[in-house]
Formats: C-alpha cells, structure tokens, sequence
C-alpha cells in the first residue's frame, strides 16, 4: 500500500486535529482571568502544534527529519498537558480538562512509540 493511502497516519491526523478542536472549545468554557487568559493562548498554540507537526513529519524529506518532527510532536503533546494542569477550572469544566490531559499523555506515548521505533 503506497504511504499516501495509509490509513493509520490519516487516523492521527484526525484525532491531533479533534484534540486542538477540543482544546480550543474548552478555553471557552474556562474563567476569564489574567492567569487563564495567557496560560489558555499557550494551550491553544501547543495543542495545535501537535497536529501542524505530526503533518509536517508525514511530509519529511529524510528519516531524520520524520523523527525529529515526531519529537517536536511529542514535546508539544507535553506542554499541552502542562498549560491543561495550570488553568483554572470551574467544577463543569473539570471532567474535560481531565480527559484533554489524558488525551495529550496518550498523544505523548504514541508519539515517543514512534521514536523508538524508528530510531
């Protein structure tokens, strides 16, 4: 099967892309403090790198390249978690920030898999 017909790669494409979707309708939902605020911009640019990354490592023009942009994805996948931990949640938005934080240490396992796999 030729790479472009892959479908697994298209699948995390997909869940990366519904991650920063999901990341960016919850900072809708959090309260609009200065801390929330600021912490919330970092959130929504990590979480969408993480997918911006992974297609750029489906686009690599070596192998080292493709693992080095699969790091980028999964140093990404952490700060992600990271800005989630920071804001401030209200008790209805907590449920989602834990499943967007289990999301992004999924991401980061799959992601840090890769690596080992193709180093």
């Amino acid at each position: 099967m030729p790479q472009d017909e892959n479908p697994k790669r298209f699948d995390l494409e997909d869940r990366t892309y519904a991650f920063a979707k999901r990341a960016r309708a919850f900072v809708k939902t959090l309260p609009k403090t200065i801390g929330n605020i600021e912490d919330a911009r970092q959130l929504i640019r990590s979480s969408g790198s993480v997918g911006a990354n992974y297609i750029e490592a489906n686009e690599a023009l070596s192998k080292k390249d493709f693992v080095c942009r699969i790091k980028i994805c999964r140093k990404e996948s952490k700060e992600t978690r990271y800005w989630l931990r920071l804001v401030e949640a209200d008790e209805r938005a907590e449920k989602e920030r834990d499943e967007l934080i289990q999301e992004a240490q999924e991401l980061m396992n799959i992601f840090g898999a890769i690596v080992r796999k193709s180093e």
